[in-house]
């Protein structure tokens, strides 16, 4: 126990006597300064875990030695722990903490406290009596409903003082928003103050998500004009709720029953945790938002999630009583329902949060590796590494294949690819010259030999993996040329197979199936078909000069020099035919130009 931290036995006993109660413990170093902030539906039994287990992670390792020193708050409830939590992270903001990246401030709606009042964006919330409705975590959407709310109630703008005694005293003019019609211009008394409070009741509803009661309103109000005749103001109230429609036809998506729910999801990687946040009334979506954790101790997204929540909530002001999760945590809020759904609606919205944030860390990722190529190169390497099971990251990787036809002209190619990026200068062609006939193992294996039988007598840079163009056969055979080399466990070696794309490791006769989408799947099929091609056209020109070879041995007076000059020169039977005399003596001299011309003459 001494090993784990010098101040063991002092911890030991701050240890013994915390209460099996829920709290928040803090972790301090030599210097009184806070480490760690963690909370606990069990204070004694998650603290004494810290320095009874072992710890796969290092920085949790690092982070028990430095302990020096332990104090703990006791709550009442599991969602208090989590509460004080999360406001001692951010207060402290504790170098073993996960890091809550998103610390924008959101905008918010306001209706200001005044005579006709205003109703307008903010990110600053004054405590001047005015009503704020939020936070939004999107400016679009706050604009959206703005704009719905000019649509249907002409407001004023401006910031004038707009008393009852200014507007007697007719101390203002009408400006451009009233002959635009987007104001009734109450600064000139040409609208009561009834009237537009009215509108701010019906525009303080919509702001609440409750849209249906707002179209209700409108409705009877409508017939009411209709019955007594008042076509015209009838009409005007029937745009109202057309604009309403358009305006909840764009964010409904699931059925209007499902009403005031919060839908979390999570997604991870090995650095960062990315959490989606939808909220739904009246089954529209009128707030989404996505936030990153960056993770310190290895955290899983068990413990994440309701950290998350937590954060988001108090953010977003919400009082959801349900929360849609995609798996059950530890710790429950008071007077909140959670659901994890397994099919309908809600199931849609989890998976709609989940597609949110994958695109959310795709996009991240993106822009970060467009600013630093080197960052994607890193990433995949290291993918590669973990889904291949390599010791190392694979920087340099060989792509074997073999190619012949009916057992002719056998040939093989090597394709090199360093940081997955083909290096076509590298690039190696090999005759086959040990085996007759088609007989792709023994090619394999003849053309492993001598690619690394010269690599290792040149003492060149042996690659980290090796990619087989074939199953169980060909690997086979290309690590009986490893083994004679002993370099079997020197480099890695996989084979892939055309059929199902499955990936064969030596001695495992069971294959592994990687993803479709998989960056390492689609790394390992570039080096394939790019050594597939390489040997393919290599085969290809092979039989050609073999097949122009045999035709110019049938004429009479023309050697094996000449013929590899007419090769090298025109490439093809036609190219020859075709060519002028002059060009034909050039290269080789007159009489044989002569031999060549009169044999395709006949």
């Amino acid at each position: 126990m001494k090993d784990i931290n010098k101040n063991i036995d002092y911890l030991k006993s701050l240890i013994d006597v915390l209460p099996h109660k829920p709290g928040v413990y803090q972790y301090f170093d030599e210097n009184e300064k806070i480490l760690y902030v963690g909370k606990a539906k069990n204070l004694k039994k998650r603290v004494s875990s810290y320095f009874t287990k072992s710890h796969d992670s290092n920085k949790t390792k690092v982070l028990v030695k430095r302990i020096a020193n332990i104090r703990h708050i006791v709550v009442d409830r599991e969602e208090d722990a989590l509460l004080l939590e999360n406001n001692l992270i951010k207060k402290y903001q504790p170098r073993y903490n996960v890091m809550l990246k998103d610390d924008k401030s959101f905008p918010w709606i306001c209706i200001k406290k005044e005579r006709y009042p205003r109703v307008f964006m903010t990110r600053k919330l004054i405590r001047d009596g005015s009503e704020y409705y939020g936070p939004y975590t999107s400016v679009r959407m706050v604009k959206l409903v703005l704009d719905l709310i000019r649509h249907l109630y002409p407001l004023r703008n401006c910031n004038l003082n707009l008393s009852q005694e200014n507007i007697d005293n007719l101390k203002f003019k009408e400006c451009l928003e009233f002959h635009l019609e987007n104001c009734k211009a109450p600064c000139i008394g040409k609208q009561k103050v009834e009237e537009y409070d009215n509108n701010i009741n019906e525009i303080r509803t919509i702001l609440k998500g409750n849209l249906q009661s707002v179209k209700s309103y409108l409705s009877d109000l409508m017939n009411k004009y209709a019955k007594d005749y008042a076509y015209e103001e009838a009409q005007q109230i029937k745009e109202k709720i057309e604009i309403i429609d358009q305006y909840q036809s764009k964010s409904t998506i699931v059925n209007p029953k499902i009403n005031n729910i919060d839908v979390y999801s999570i997604i991870d990687d090995e650095k960062s945790a990315y959490i989606n946040f939808i909220k739904v009334v009246n089954g529209a979506i009128i707030q989404a938002h996505t936030i990153e954790i960056k993770k310190k101790l290895s955290e899983t997204v068990k413990e994440l999630l309701p950290i998350a929540i937590i954060d988001i909530r108090q953010k977003v002001n919400s009082n959801s009583k349900e929360i849609v999760i995609p798996f059950s945590i530890d710790y429950g809020f008071s007077n909140v329902k959670f659901t994890i759904p397994q099919r309908g609606d809600k199931k849609q919205l989890l998976e709609l949060s989940e597609r949110n944030a994958k695109y959310y860390r795709f996009e991240k990722m993106k822009y970060i590796e467009k600013a630093n190529p080197q960052k994607k190169v890193n990433r995949i390497m290291e993918t590669m590494k973990k889904d291949l099971h390599l010791k190392e990251k694979p920087v340099h990787i060989e792509g074997f294949d073999n190619s012949n036809i009916q057992g002719t002209n056998p040939v093989a190619a090597c394709v090199v690819f360093k940081n997955g990026k083909p290096q076509k200068s590298e690039y190696r062609k090999f005759n086959i010259k040990t085996v007759v006939g088609a007989n792709d193992f023994a090619s394999m294996e003849e053309i492993i030999f001598r690619r690394y039988n010269r690599l290792l007598n040149e003492k060149k840079t042996l690659p980290q993996l090796i990619v087989i163009d074939g199953g169980k056969g060909q690997l086979s055979a290309a690590v009986n040329s490893l083994n004679k080399l002993k370099l079997m466990g020197k480099i890695a070696i996989i084979g892939i197979a055309k059929k199902l794309e499955e990936i064969y490791f030596p001695g495992d006769s069971i294959p592994l199936y990687l993803d479709k989408n998989s960056e390492t799947l689609k790394v390992i099929q570039h080096i394939r078909n790019e050594s597939h091609r390489f040997g393919i056209t290599f085969h290809r020109n092979k039989r050609q000069k073999s097949a122009i070879k045999s035709e110019l041995e049938n004429i009479s007076g023309i050697g094996e020099k000449t013929i590899q000059v007419l090769l090298k020169k025109f490439k093809s039977i036609k190219n020859i035919r075709e060519a002028n005399m002059e060009e034909l003596v050039r290269h080789i001299g007159k009489s044989k130009a002569n031999l060549i011309k009169k044999y395709f003459q006949h």
